[in-house]
Parts: structure tokens; C-alpha cells; sequence
């Protein structure tokens, strides 16, 4: 587990910082096809398509209305918007790279052509002047922060995972707090920092830690101990232990409660150095991206987003 001091650097996440043509079957008596007249460069934009009924009598089919003039509905496919595409895109991206540890070079190139793309579409140009919009719990999604890839590389461990990296703001206190939550088959715990922030532009914040805190271990009453674990290039049977562990579940339900009673601990950050400085490139109400002062970049999520699922 990561020491304090390397904390502080691992938990600096930004506070603030064409269609084609496609032909349905036949057999469905529908066939579509673009308006009869020259298209203007707006209206690809907008994919609209006028739509008639056919009989499935020949290849065209006899009309049964036109789309404007015999009562037939007009069936307009409206583009999805270019930002909306590109989060999507962006998302998906990050799809098997354990929040960027496991990023290849294409996949990172990929990454980083997405983020100059949003970037350059930021519907928030000065995010400081928007605090409430960064109000609530973020999580992320991906880094660059070489930083933080040690803390990452704890959940490729047997039975140790980083079930979530996030950060919580409160814009009217000026607080942020950054958190680690690991899960294994007995306990989950978490680390966490607090800090306050400062507006130094309308893209720039100043961050200053001031504690950080080690909760308090939860224990779980059942274990759930898998048929096998990874470890060093080879699958480990873990079968033949599963009776050896059913004793130890009696003696964890036992002290689940002593020990979850107990408060976390808390630890003063007084070094004047254990501080930073963010940008936030991208913000709108579901998706931050924001890059550090050694040049990394973070992409978090806003809880109860779709994106989340994507």
C-alpha cells in the first residue's frame, strides 16, 4: 500500500478542475430512399429520409402515398449530436485498460485524439465559474499519471481489487476528497485524502491536502473465495482451501462488529509542499477532463451517469 506522502501525488485527481443507406427486407413492404431533390450539406447532418409504403409485388412497388402529399408520415432520423458521439467514443475507449494501466500505445494514441476532439467542443469554457456544476461524486475513468499506475497494479494481486477511484466536491466549502476503495475475499477498506481549493483562473485551481484517512477495515461475514486466482503468469487452485477457510468465516462474523465500530484514522498533512495545480479542459454535467501540472490527463464520470455503462 502506497505511503502517505506517495499518496498525496497518486490521489491528485483534477477537483476542478454519415449514414449509410441501409435497405430494409423487402418482405416488410418498406423501402426508403433520400428526398428527390439536390440535398443540401444541412440536411446530411440531419439524415432525413422520406419514407413510403410498397407492395412487394416488384422491386419498387406500387406508392401508397407520398411522404408529404398522401398522408403517409415522415420518418426523420435525426444525427446524434457530434460531442454526444465522441463521449461514447471516448468511453468505450477505455473498455479493458483498467482505468489506463493497461492502455496500448494505438489505444492511448486513440485516447488522446478523442480528448483534443472534446476538448476543442468544451461547452464550459470557464469551469470555475461553474462550481456547482462540479458539486457531487466523480469517478474515474482514465489516466495518464504514471503516478498512480502502482496503486492500480495493487488490484492485479491475488484476491486485491481497486474497486473504485473517486472524488467527491463540495463547491460551496471549497473541499474535495479523494478516494481509494480496495475489496478483497475477508475485508474492504479505503484511503482517502481531504484538501481544499483555490480559483486561480477560470481553468485553474491551486489544491492543498490537509489529512489523510485510512478507513476502517469492513469485514464481511461470508467469504467468497474464487475457484482459482491468477498469479505470476499461472491459475492457482484455490478448491483444496475452501473447507481450511470455513472456520476462519465463523471467527470474521464474530468480530465484524468490534471492528467496523472503531473510526477511521486520521492522519494531519502539514507539509507545505502537498499541494498541486489542475486545469479542467472539458466539463459539462456528466463527463470532466482535466490534465495536471506534469501534463497527465484524468477523464472522470459523474455517479449515475449512463456513460458509466457504456
Amino acid at each position: 500500500m502506497a505511503s502517505l506522502s506517495h499518496l498525496n501525488k497518486i490521489l491528485c485527481v483534477p477537483p476542478l478542475n454519415s449514414s449509410a443507406s441501409v435497405s430494409p427486407p423487402r418482405s416488410l413492404g418498406i423501402w426508403t430512399k433520400p428526398l428527390g431533390r439536390p440535398t443540401l450539406a444541412a440536411e446530411f447532418a440531419t439524415s432525413a429520409w422520406r419514407v413510403r409504403a410498397v407492395t412487394s409485388d416488384d422491386e419498387w412497388g406500387t406508392e401508397k402515398g407520398e411522404a408529404y402529399g398522401g398522408g403517409v408520415a415522415v420518418e426523420e432520423k435525426v444525427a446524434e449530436p457530434e460531442t454526444e458521439r465522441l463521449k461514447k467514443a471516448l468511453v468505450g475507449s477505455f473498455y479493458g485498460t483498467n482505468r489506463g494501466l493497461k492502455a496500448t500505445s494505438e489505444t492511448r494514441a486513440e485516447i488522446v485524439e478523442l480528448i483534443t476532439q472534446l476538448e476543442a467542443k468544451n461547452p464550459t469554457p470557464a469551469p470555475t465559474d461553474a462550481l456547482t456544476l462540479l458539486n457531487g461524486k466523480w469517478i474515474l475513468a482514465y489516466t495518464s499519471f504514471a503516478g498512480l499506475f502502482p496503486l492500480l497494479s495493487s488490484g492485479t494481486l491475488p484476491l486485491v481489487k481497486v474497486e473504485e477511484i473517486s472524488q467527491t466536491i463540495d463547491s460551496e466549502n471549497f473541499t474535495v476528497q479523494n478516494s481509494v476503495q480496495f475489496a478483497g475475499p475477508l475485508a474492504s477498506t479505503s484511503i482517502s485524502t481531504n484538501a481544499k481549493f483555490d480559483v486561480r483562473s477560470p481553468k485553474r485551481v491551486q489544491i492543498k491536502f490537509e489529512e489523510g484517512i485510512i478507513g476502517t477495515p469492513q469485514l464481511t461475514d461470508s467469504l467468497e473465495i474464487p475457484e482459482n486466482v491468477e498469479f505470476l503468469g499461472q491459475k492457482i487452485d484455490l478448491t483444496p482451501f475452501k473447507g481450511i477457510l470455513t472456520s476462519i468465516q465463523d471467527t470474521a462474523s464474530s468480530v465484524v462488529k468490534t471492528i467496523s465500530s472503531r473510526p477511521p484514522l486520521k492522519i494531519p498533512i502539514s507539509n507545505s509542499n502537498a499541494q498541486s495545480w489542475l486545469l479542467t479542459t472539458y466539463l459539462d454535467q456528466e463527463l470532466r477532463i482535466s490534465r495536471g501540472d506534469g501534463g497527465s490527463v484524468f477523464v472522470l464520470i459523474k455517479e449515475g451517469s449512463s456513460l458509466l455503462t457504456t
